[in-house]
Parts: structure tokens; C-alpha cells; sequence
């Protein structure tokens, strides 16, 4: 049960804060009542303000691959912040991080940084449209590229009953605010489905700027590309004369040293980055080719930011950067293991259940549950009209109780860090398992 100093700052909150909370991920939209709210992190453990303890496999969205409190980030930050935490400034540790990325990734000559997500992937956009001289962007069904308004259009689960036909697809602003005009240019297309691309861009391939993607379907839990999709998604884009842009937002430094890039085997044009990157603070990146990069020059195509490029957030993302690739990379194939054998004991335990439909889709470090008849989710279609999103933030919630910490919305995902063990698998495959012996009885 949530704890009674919990339930006091919930009450407080509301009194000063939208839901008491500062995203509605994080309140009563996401966890169906108050949240529970953390205390602090140490390794892979959180702590909140009753003093129950969690093995927490949400690691702040992605954003903590070393997880809470690692010693090396520690240590930098404690130099570091003594030394200024932001000048605003040119600096040398901004050259040394984008060095660090240009030899990490062949498809990346040069980088810009941002600040968040969202801000990278506007950047990205303006970029794009400006370097084709085109206006159209062409997104899929689900996919989340920040909240901006250009693309804040199909994002959220829907009934498929308003999403109209797959050829044609109706767009559907996620939120009141929005003007027309901004997603007016914006083209929706169903994903994992070659086909349906095929047909959009033989009508408005010539006059789009991008076509931009999650490598993973991140924003539906976990839904990986179907074989060679995202290579002919890119092989399309060429034939047009379309920027291929995955954004690596949730992807990066996260299912790969170097992505779904590395992967899939993809050269996109331009990349975007974010969560992983920072290492626990605010941080992005854009990245590509020399000649594109080079239209944000002398601010040909504006990108401006009081905060880009970071001073402590730089020092910060070198740390993460090193540590996860020191030793031939170890700190990767760690997480991916983790993250593999954590789905494969979920799928297990689902195996063994008599009565709930469940599956574990995963992808490397990232994994997702979904209640489902389905043997198989393979797209936002699916995933709006065979998961039980209300059951699987039953079990989330259930979960709590036994000491795992995962993320109640259905539509995000989990994911293991260096710092989980095999016994935090084993922990958690065996409170997973109760949890669904005790649904099993309700039914």
C-alpha cells in the first residue's frame, strides 16, 4: 500500500502543483491515484519518502544507464560543480564529448547540442526542412517526437474506430492548443508496414523534407521494426530525395553503443539524442552529415540555447560515455544481456500462468509487458486494440508492494542498467510471478 507520507505530499502538492506532480507521467493519469514519491536513488535501488525500497527498471525513462549515484558520476560532479556549473561559454569539454561521438558513430560528422528531447528533434526539423527547401514531414502512427506541435499528432492510444482507414490515416492532435496550421504539413503513415510508406511517398515524397522514426516503437512499450524495414524505409527516402531521420531519443547509448544505427545497420542523415546521453541531467544532440550539419552555420537555419552544451551536463555525458565504453565496450554488452535475460525470465513466468494472457516484447536493455491475446504486437493499431492498459497498471501497481519498481503506463517500457544483478532478475521474475498467481485468483 502507498505510505501515509506519500499520500501527504500528494495532498500538498495538489495545493501548489498541476496533479501534484510536475508531468502527468509521473501522477494519478499514469499510477490511477497519488503517486509514490522518491526519496533517493543508490545503484539500481529507489527509495521513497516512507522508506520502502524498489529494484527499479524505469531508470528515470532511460536516462540512467550507470544508474543512481554511480561513483564516477559522483566524482565528477563534485569537481566539477566547484569548478562552475554553466558559463555559456565555448569550452574545451564540449569538443572532447563531440569527439567522443563523431568516432563513435560513422554516421555522425559533426554535432549540435540541445538541451532535451524535445528541443533536439524541433531543431531537427527545422534543419531538415531547411536544408531540402521541402515542407512535409512524414511520421508514423505512435511514434513520439517530443511535444512539440508539429508532431504532436497520433502520439497517444486511441479506439481504432476514430483512426480511420491504415491507407489513409486521420490525424488527431494529442492536445487542446494545437493550431491546425502547425501539423497542416505533417503526414501520418502506419508503421512496420513498408507498403503503406511506399504509397505516401510516390504522392508526396518530392515534396518532403524528412521522414522521421523511432528505430524502436518506444512510445507503445517495446514493438521492434520488422526484418529490413528500416533499411528500406531508408533506401525509399533516397529514391525522393527525403532525409531519413531516426531519432535515437529513447534508442541511444541504449540498445547499442551506437543505437539502432549500429543495430539495424542504417546510415540516417540526420540522428537525434537524448534520456541516455546525459547520463542522469538534461542533455541532447543532433548529429549527421558535415553538409547538413553545416546549414545550422553562421544560423542559416537557427538554433539558439542559453543551456546547449552544458558545462556539468557535458562533464557528466564524457563520464557516462567512457565508462560504458571502456573495456571493448563492456558496459553495453552488459545492459544488453541484462536486458535480454530479464525478458526472457518475464516470458517465462507468462509461460507458466494458466490464466493471463500476457507476453514480454523486448529489444536489448528495453522490455515491455502487455496484456494481450496476441502472440505478437507489431504496431500502434494493435497495441490501441489488444493491450489492456488498465490491467497492466493494476499489475504495476501490484508490483509496488513487492518491492519492483516499473512504470504503470502501458505505453512506455522498463529497462536494466549496469548496476542490476542477475539476483535483481531473479527478484523480480519471482514477484512478477506472485503477482500474477494473485490475479489469476481474483478472476
Amino acid at each position: 500500500m502507498i505510505g501515509q507520507a506519500s499520500l501527504d505530499l500528494f495532498e500538498r502538492g495538489n495545493k501548489v502543483l498541476v496533479e501534484g506532480v510536475s508531468s502527468a507521467s509521473r501522477g494519478p493519469a499514469a499510477f490511477g491515484s497519488a503517486p509514490r514519491y522518491m526519496s533517493h536513488g543508490e545503484g539500481n535501488r529507489l527509495y521513497d519518502v516512507d522508506g520502502q525500497e524498489y529494484i527499479d527498471w524505469m531508470m528515470a525513462f532511460g536516462a540512467l544507464p550507470l544508474g543512481h549515484g554511480h561513483p564516477a558520476i559522483v566524482e565528477t560532479v563534485t569537481r566539477e560543480i566547484a569548478r562552475g556549473s554553466h558559463f555559456a561559454t565555448a569550452l574545451e569539454v564540449e569538443v572532447e564529448v563531440a569527439e567522443i561521438l563523431v568516432d563513435l558513430l560513422p554516421h555522425v560528422d559533426k554535432v549540435r547540442f540541445a538541451n532535451t528531447g524535445t528541443e533536439a528533434c524541433m531543431a531537427a526539423f527545422r534543419l531538415a526542412r531547411g536544408h531540402t527547401g521541402r515542407r512535409k514531414i512524414i511520421k508514423f502512427e505512435g511514434h513520439y517526437h517530443g511535444w512539440s506541435d508539429a508532431v504532436l499528432i497520433n502520439t497517444m492510444p486511441q479506439p481504432v474506430s476514430i483512426l480511420g482507414h491504415p491507407n489513409s490515416p486521420i490525424r488527431i492532435p494529442d492536445s487542446s492548443g494545437i493550431l491546425e496550421e502547425a501539423w497542416m504539413d505533417t503526414i501520418v503513415v502506419p508503421w512496420n508496414d513498408i507498403e503503406a510508406l511506399e504509397r505516401v511517398m510516390a504522392i508526396h515524397g518530392h515534396d518532403t523534407a524528412c521522414v522521421v522514426t523511432e528505430g524502436v516503437m518506444s512510445n507503445m512499450g517495446v514493438i521492434p521494426p520488422k526484418d529490413g524495414y528500416l533499411m528500406q524505409m531508408q533506401e525509399l527516402c533516397k529514391k525522393y530525395g527525403t532525409l531519413f531521420y531516426l531519432d535515437e531519443t529513447v534508442t541511444g547509448f541504449r540498445v547499442a553503443a551506437g543505437g539502432c544505427a549500429e543495430l539495424y545497420g542504417l546510415n540516417p542523415d540526420i540522428v537525434t539524442y537524448g534520456k541516455a546521453l546525459g547520463g542522469g541531467v538534461p542533455m541532447a544532440a543532433i548529429g549527421g552529415s558535415n553538409e547538413i550539419m553545416s546549414g545550422l552555420e553562421w544560423g542559416k537555419v537557427l538554433h539558439y540555447g542559453t543551456h546547449n552544451g552544458g558545462r556539468l551536463a557535458l562533464h557528466i555525458c564524457k563520464t557516462m560515455l567512457t565508462t560504458m565504453l571502456d573495456d571493448n565496450q563492456a558496459g553495453f554488452k552488459r545492459m544488453r544481456k541484462l536486458g535480454e535475460k530479464m525478458t526472457a525470465e518475464i516470458q517465462k513466468v507468462f509461460q507458466e500462468s494458466g490464466k493471463q494472457k500476457m507476453i514480454c516484447q523486448g529489444v536489448s536493455s528495453m522490455f515491455q509487458i502487455f496484456f494481450t491475446e496476441k502472440e505478437e504486437i507489431t504496431d500502434y493499431r494493435e497495441f490501441c486494440e489488444h493491450v489492456d492498459r488498465i490491467k497492466f497498471r493494476d499489475f504495476a501497481v501490484k508490483l509496488f508492494d513487492k518491492g519492483i519498481y516499473m512504470n504503470p503506463s502501458a505505453t512506455l517500457h522498463s529497462l536494466s542498467s549496469i548496476v542490476h544483478t542477475e539476483k535483481d532478475i531473479d527478484v523480480t521474475a519471482k514477484a512478477i510471478a506472485e503477482v500474477v498467481r494473485e490475479m489469476d485468483n481474483d478472476i
